[in-house]
């Protein structure tokens, strides 16, 4: 019997270490995209052109490294039009991707980037639990209700932090207008 749970809390600790690490990796990403900007003028274009491009280049290696090279060349339908059609776009959803990441991290802040990342992946997973009937814990309904409430109330202060500084800056534009003679 202790061997049994010993396994299964080894089953759902090693998930739930990779999903921590993942996410500290996302932010630690988003930080540092936010501190890129300003070597690349705040261009989210040139951004993700060095990003791919370095990307490209430091792949390569890795490749022969770890012996992928050979993998990839003989391929049997290396040179077939749909699979080139496949990578094509493939490389477009994701160049979309990374362009959509730095856009909204240079428009808002990488803990908000995070946060609706968060919300995003939590309604989807939602989405998936209730397409496909499948059944979960009470914990785990109340642990996802509790994410996208912290998401919402998040969202919220976000909202009245803005109108505060749009009302501001009304009221101080409206304060600096003179009236003109008639």
């Amino acid at each position: 019997m202790l061997l049994c749970s010993t396994k299964i809390r080894e089953k759902s600790i090693k998930p739930a270490k990779n999903a921590v690490v993942a996410y500290v990796q996302w932010l630690l990403n988003a930080i540092y995209t936010s501190r890129c900007l300003p070597c690349v003028d705040n261009n989210v274009w040139r951004l993700c052109l060095y990003n791919n491009l370095n990307a490209c280049i430091l792949f390569l290696p890795l490749m022969i490294i770890f012996g992928e090279l050979s993998i990839v060349i003989n391929y049997s339908k290396i040179f077939n039009l749909p699979f080139w059609f496949a990578m094509i776009m493939a490389g477009l959803l994701g160049f979309s991707m990374g362009y959509v990441t730095g856009y909204q991290i240079q428009t808002t802040s990488p803990l908000t980037h995070n946060v609706s990342g968060t919300a995003k992946s939590y309604v989807q997973t939602l989405l998936a639990v209730i397409i496909y009937s499948e059944s979960k814990t009470t914990l785990w309904w109340i642990s996802n209700l509790f994410v996208l409430g912290g998401s919402g109330l998040f969202a919220h202060v976000r909202a009245t932090e803005m109108k505060q500084n749009h009302n501001t800056n009304k009221n101080s534009d409206n304060n600096s207008i003179t009236s003109l003679p008639k």
